[in-house]
């Protein structure tokens, strides 16, 4: 019998190693898309819950299909609520993403909320977390002290002043940076390369690396802040968006045939 798994091994592999993990985010709610860009070598798949338009059956579809090809599922969820969380690990992804946390008392709601009593509050009712009862009791709680990985947004510049206590707290894997609404909740929202949030940027990158505390951040495609974030040491990104591969694909094919066109046109 085939096992099923998260893949969640692999990530953690790669932080050991000290090699970046890259994954991509998947907004749009046809697994196909998510399928196709499985092909592409990424080690994970940022499923959107919270912006994206996917209700639970399309990141059920999508973590499956995550799965299916040997990646690993990262699932955002829209807000640090216990109700949230229950469905979505019932669904077997590799981590839980969570939005907006600014203190440790909301890091510890979010562990609490993806750990069984007595640790956390999580209600019982696995599905393919525990590849559908066919794991043994004892070995499936074993494994759901650790996975799947729990991942706290920092995108409020409040988060700042509570991060070192909040990677402190026990249960939580590791950070994300997400600039657009760190930025925003300094006045500068959208300039992520105002010198301003930069050198926040930097802070949390410095705190986390004396911490020796794996990090990363959502962003999309700019060679530049790849390169930004690389230096600071991030254990992980995810670059760019499925919306973003079709936008910039079908540009660029318009405007190939546009050229040719053009220049063809030139010698009638």
């Amino acid at each position: 019998m085939r096992k099923m798994d998260s893949n969640v091994l692999n990530i953690k592999e790669k932080f050991l190693k000290s090699e970046l993990v890259i994954g991509t985010h998947i907004i749009l709610s046809g697994p196909e898309i998510c399928e196709i860009i499985c092909y592409c070598g990424f080690d994970f798949i940022w499923i959107d819950g919270e912006h994206g338009p996917l209700d639970k059956k399309d990141i059920n579809l999508l973590i499956m299909t995550t799965r299916s090809h040997g990646l690993a599922p990262f699932v955002r969820i829209p807000w640090n609520d216990p109700v949230l969380f229950k469905p979505i690990l019932d669904m077997g992804p590799a981590a839980i993403v969570v939005p907006f946390i600014k203190t440790a008392e909301e890091a510890k709601l979010a562990v609490a909320s993806c750990k069984y009593p007595p640790t956390g509050i999580r209600g019982f009712g696995p599905h393919r977390a525990n590849n559908f009862s066919t794991i043994n009791m004892e070995d499936y709680l074993k494994k759901s002290i650790t996975e799947p990985l729990l991942i706290l947004q920092i995108e409020h510049i409040d988060a700042l002043n509570n991060l070192k206590d909040i990677i402190k707290v026990e249960g939580v894997d590791s950070i994300c940076v997400g600039s657009n609404d760190l930025s925003g909740s300094m006045g500068l929202l959208g300039q992520t390369r105002n010198p301003k949030v930069i050198k926040v940027l930097d802070k949390i990158a410095c705190i986390c690396n004396e911490a020796n505390f794996p990090f990363g951040a959502s962003i999309g495609w700019s060679q530049q802040i790849v390169m930004d974030w690389i230096r600071r040491g991030s254990s992980w990104l995810a670059v760019d968006t499925d919306i973003g591969f079709i936008i910039d694909g079908g540009r660029k094919t318009f405007e190939n045939v546009k050229n040719i066109y053009d220049e063809i046109k030139k010698m009638w």
